[in-house]
C-alpha cells in the first residue's frame, strides 16, 4: 500500500510495505495518486523510470507482512495501583479523580508483594520484569513504593531476572528523599504538568479547589535537574478549552523540559471533550508545532516530542507491531484489593474483573480475547496507512467508545494519522539536513586536500 501525501509544499509517498518513505515533486504525486496534471512525455517517462527503480529496491508497492503477531502467555508487566486515591481533583481524570468510582484506599504492602509473586511466578522465562506504579496519585503511599521495590529487586534476584520500575506522579509531593529514590530506582517517571499556567489549573485544582501549578512546576524542574539523562517524560493533556495546545508543549520545551508528551483528553465531558468538529484546528495545530519542532531542531535546540518520534528504519520488529498492545494478556492492572484487570483503564469495571494475585486469573476467557486481538482482527485497520505504526489503537478507548476492543475510534485515528504524516515531515527534514551538513563537510574536506596538494 502507498500513501501519498503533502505537507504545505513537500511531497511523500509511504509505502507500508517496505517501510519507506519517498520524497517526490507534485507531479510524480499527482501521477501515483491519478490527479490530473500538466506533464511532458519526457517527464512522465521520467517519473514511471524512477518508480519502476524503486519497486526492483523492494521499496515501493512492497508487499505487507504476513508476520504473526508474537503473544505470549509468560507475563512481562503490571500496573500496580499503589493508591486509589489524589491530592488533586482533575476534572478530565478517566479515573474519578483518583477514586477509579469506588472508594478511596491505598494498596497493602503485603498485597503489593503478593503481586510480584504472581508477577515472578507467571512470567515463565522471561528476564526482564517491567513494574509501573500507578494511581491516583501513587506518591501518596510512597513508602510501600519503597519496599515494593527493594522486596522485587531482592526475589527477582533469586531467580536471576530484573526488573524495570516507572513511576507516574503530579509532582506534588516530590521532595528531596522522593526525588532521590525515584532518581535511583525508576527506569521512567512520567511528571504530569498540562502547560502554561492557566491551562493547567483549569483543569489541575488541589482538593481546595485552588490551582496547582505554581506548587509542582519548581518541584517538577528540580526533579528533572536532578535527573540527568535518564528517561523520563513531562506528560500533558490537551483539551478543547486549549485547542493552540502548540503554545503549551512550546512553554514545557522553554521551561526546560527535552522529553514532552500532550496527549488529547479522553473524556466525554462536554466543555472538554475533543469532538469531530475540532479535528481541523487540531490537524492544524499539529503542523504549527510540526515546522517550530524542525526549526528548533535545525538550530541546536531540539527537544524530544513523543508524538513526533517514530522509527521507520530501525524500530520494533514488525512482529511485534502486529501483535498490538499486550494488555489484559502479557500486561495486567492490579488494584489496591489486589483484583486483576486488563490494564489501568479497564480498572474497577467488574465485565473486567479477571481474577486476584492471591488467587491468580481466574477469567481466561477474557484473556483469550485480548490474547487473539491483534492488527489483523481490527478490520477497519486493513487499508489504513498508519497501521503498522499504531497497531490499531488503543484497545480500552476502542472499547468505551465504540463498545468494542476491536473497533478503532475514528476521533483517535484521525489526530493518529495526522502526528504521522507530521513525524514523516520531521525524518524527511533531519535527513535533508543531515545530508547538506554531511555535503559542506565532504566540500571542505575536499577543499582543504587542494590546497595542502
Amino acid at each position: 500500500m502507498k500513501h501519498i501525501f503533502s505537507y504545505k509544499d513537500k511531497h511523500y509517498v509511504y509505502d507500508t510495505g517496505s517501510g519507506a518513505l519517498h520524497e517526490c515533486d507534485e507531479k510524480t504525486a499527482c501521477y501515483l495518486q491519478g490527479r490530473p496534471f500538466t506533464v511532458t512525455k519526457r517527464e512522465l517517462d521520467g517519473i514511471r523510470a524512477d518508480l519502476n527503480s524503486l519497486r526492483e529496491e523492494g521499496l515501493l508497492d512492497a508487499p505487507e507482512t504476513q508476520a504473526r503477531p508474537i503473544k505470549s502467555h509468560e507475563i512481562k508487566a503490571l500496573c500496580l495501583h499503589v493508591s486509589h486515591d489524589c491530592n488533586l481533583r482533575c476534572r478530565y481524570c478517566f479515573a474519578d479523580e483518583g477514586a477509579y468510582h469506588s472508594v478511596r484506599e491505598v494498596m497493602s504492602l503485603d498485597t503489593a508483594k503478593a503481586a510480584i509473586d504472581f508477577l515472578l511466578r507467571e512470567s515463565g522465562e522471561r528476564k526482564v520484569l517491567e513494574v509501573d506504579f500507578f494511581g491516583g496519585e501513587p506518591l501518596m503511599n510512597f513508602d510501600v513504593v519503597r519496599e515494593t521495590v527493594y522486596y522485587a529487586k531482592a526475589e527477582g534476584e533469586k531467580l536471576g531476572k530484573k526488573f524495570l520500575f516507572t513511576t507516574t506522579t503530579n509532582g506534588l509531593l516530590l521532595d528531596e528523599e522522593r526525588i532521590k529514590f525515584l532518581n535511583e530506582e525508576m527506569e521512567n517517571v512520567v511528571l504530569s504538568l498540562d502547560g502554561r499556567p492557566e491551562v493547567h489549573d483549569a483543569v489541575r485544582k488541589t482538593v481546595n479547589g485552588k490551582g496547582s501549578f505554581d506548587i509542582v512546576i519548581q518541584k517538577i524542574k528540580e526533579f528533572v535537574k536532578v535527573r540527568g539523562d535518564k528517561h523520563y517524560y513531562v506528560r500533558g493533556t490537551f483539551t478543547a478549552k486549549n485547542l493552540d495546545f502548540a503554545e503549551d508543549v512550546l512553554f514545557l520545551a522553554d521551561n526546560g523540559f527535552d522529553s514532552i508528551s500532550l496527549e488529547p483528553v479522553v473524556t466525554d465531558i462536554p466543555d472538554l471533550a475533543i469532538k469531530e468538529e475540532h479535528l481541523p484546528a487540531i490537524g492544524a495545530e499539529y503542523e504549527r508545532l510540526c515546522d517550530e519542532y524542525v526549526r528548533r531542531e535545525a538550530e541546536g535546540r531540539g527537544f524530544l516530542f513523543f508524538h513526533f518520534n517514530i522509527d521507520l528504519e530501525g524500530g520494533p520488529c514488525l512482529a511485534k507491531r502486529v501483535s498490538a498492545c499486550g494488555a489484559g494478556n502479557e500486561y495486567f492492572s492490579v488494584v489496591p484489593g489486589g483484583d486483576i484487570y486488563p490494564c489501568h483503564q479497564f480498572a474497577g469495571d467488574p465485565a473486567f474483573r479477571m481474577g486476584s494475585v492471591f488467587t491468580g486469573i481466574e477469567r481466561g476467557d477474557i484473556r483469550e480475547k485480548f490474547a487473539e486481538s491483534c492488527l489483523f482482527t481490527r478490520k477497519k485497520c486493513e487499508n489504513c496507512f498508519a497501521k503498522f505504526i499504531c497497531s490499531g489503537g488503543c484497545s480500552a478507548n476502542n472499547y468505551h467508545f465504540m463498545g468494542d476492543i476491536e473497533e478503532p475510534y475514528p476521533i483517535t485515528c484521525d489526530m493518529m494519522k495526522k502526528r504521522i504524516e507530521c513525524a514523516m515531515h520531521v525524518l524527511a527534514e533531519r535527513k535533508a539536513r543531515e545530508d547538506r551538513e554531511n555535503q559542506e563537510k565532504f566540500t571542505e574536506n575536499s577543499t582543504k586536500q587542494g590546497i595542502s596538494a
